[in-house]
């Protein structure tokens, strides 16, 4: 697999801002120079040598906490649920004819779970732990791995000491989770005389393809974005790598629905319930259908649905809790409750 190569985000903004500076004399009012509120905002990668790791600490035993409230409902109880990425188990089991593609297996320092945890989780609300929160959700995961002992407590410093399992199993000669591919990193980009179509040089295996969800659904408050639905084979024909790209099947456009219907639509997208939740099947939580069923002509069922998302509940509908959503906007909480109620049409 590729060795993962944060950017130098620092350096690129400041980049930009100097041509920003050089520019204000050849092109007058437009752009600005970065503040230094707005390159901390972005400047958060940590790299392997602990390059920006802040001061914080956090124990298993308070992970574990987290982990149970925040990531249990997509990751499983141990860590062992593979809707989406397997977060623990298979730790040396890479060469053997029958890997187990975990976090624990392929990572190669502990600095990258946590800069993945910081910067990403959890899916419904990225960026919203604090940094004791994640040295402790860190903690928890190399726990569940049997990398670190049920006492342990991890620091910016004390996570440099834990090797991982596959600390020296990074390569770069060959592709993104396909070893007979040729390596991503060696291509040139094309500056002149570009092909009027472009084939991706590279593709993800089928094992590969919902390692972590059906991409095409997966919107995060901070802006939607497109992707290809991995939950079905990879297109084929001349422009399916672009097509793909942009999450376009190439079937024909589908109806205009009414305002409240496609306003639900974007909405259970843009804040991560469509993880969870199918319209008419369940995925790791009830179908939304089913809830609709649940609690229509029920007195006081809007303040009762409203409630148990913002504050998160458990037990309703099996084991899995789901974690409160406390980043949703009111208006948006009670348009979805509507929708629910109205029969979850889509």
């Amino acid at each position: 697999m590729s060795r993962f190569k944060p950017m130098a985000l620092t350096a690129v903004l400041g980049l930009w801002a100097g041509l920003v500076l050089a520019g204000d004399q050849a092109f007058s009012g437009i752009g600005r120079a970065a503040n230094p509120q707005e390159i901390a905002a972005w400047d958060i990668d940590v790299r392997p040598d602990g390059s920006g790791l802040p001061k914080g600490q956090g124990s298993v035993e308070q992970g574990q906490g987290i982990y149970d409230a925040q990531c249990a409902s997509c990751h499983g109880s141990f860590g062992e649920s593979n809707q989406y990425m397997q977060i623990a188990g298979g730790v040396g089991s890479l060469k053997t004819d029958r890997p187990v593609r975990s976090t624990g297996a392929k990572l190669n320092y502990a600095t990258t779970l946590w800069d993945y945890i910081n910067r990403a989780m959890p899916f419904q609300a990225p960026k919203s732990l604090g940094a004791n929160e994640v040295y402790a959700l860190a903690a928890y995961v190399l726990y569940l791995n049997e990398i670190l002992p049920e006492d342990a407590t991890l620091d910016e410093k004390s996570i440099l000491a834990v090797k991982l399992p596959n600390r020296d199993g990074f390569r770069e000669d060959h592709g993104f989770k396909r070893v007979e591919a040729k390596a991503d990193v060696t291509h040139t980009a094309c500056m002149k005389d570009c092909p009027v179509e472009a084939r991706a040089p590279v593709g993800l295996p089928d094992y590969a393809r919902n390692d972590h969800g059906n991409l095409a659904l997966q919107m995060r408050p901070l802006g939607p974005y497109r992707g290809a639905d991995t939950t079905k084979p990879a297109p084929e024909g001349p422009l399916s790598a672009a097509r793909a790209a942009r999450g376009e099947s190439g079937a024909p456009a589908a109806a205009a629905v009414p305002d409240t219907k496609a306003q639900a639509a974007h909405l259970i997208r843009q804040h991560g319930c469509t993880v969870c939740h199918g319209i008419g099947q369940k995925i790791l939580g009830p179908a939304f259908r089913d809830v609709a069923k649940k609690w229509q002509g029920q007195d006081g069922a809007t303040q009762s649905l409203l409630a148990k998302i913002r504050n998160g509940s458990a037990g309703a509908w099996g084991p899995l809790p789901m974690p409160a959503q406390p980043q949703v906007a009111e208006s948006d909480l009670r348009a979805i409750v509507q929708w629910l109620l109205s029969g979850a049409q889509h």
